[in-house]
């Protein structure tokens, strides 16, 4: 047998299979299309589509089902990460403490205000 013989075989091989694939996926999509067909005259029975959009419906599934699967992303997305702990350094090793501004200690009191006062409207 020689190098011919054996591309020869090849070459036939692969043409074979191909057409058997294609026989399948043909009987594959006629199948498809007849449960759909199916499914769609249900839904117009029950009214629920028109017989137009039944038939869009059914042709549309169908042209989806004869994509490529290159045309359909087969990686599923990816889980949303969780966002790193940060950890905040002061160039200076001890800041001495902030100085109370009076603006902060007027609204501190008025906060304290507002909560007694929501007190006792509760109480009443």
């Amino acid at each position: 047998m020689g190098l011919g013989d054996l591309v020869q075989k090849a070459v036939y091989l692969g043409v074979g299979i191909a057409s058997y694939a294609g026989e399948k996926a043909g009987a594959k999509l006629g199948e498809l299309r007849g449960q759909l067909q199916k499914l769609a005259d249900e839904m117009v029975e029950r009214g629920e589509m028109t017989a137009e959009e039944a038939r869009r419906f059914v042709d549309e599934m169908v042209n989806k089902a004869q994509q490529s699967p290159s045309a359909v992303d087969p990686t599923p997305p990816t889980p949303p990460r969780t966002p790193r702990p940060i950890e905040i350094l002061d160039d200076e090793p001890s800041s001495p403490p902030i100085a109370s501004d009076p603006d902060v200690d007027e609204m501190r009191r008025r906060v304290t205000e507002l909560q007694e006062e929501l007190r006792r409207l509760k109480n009443d």
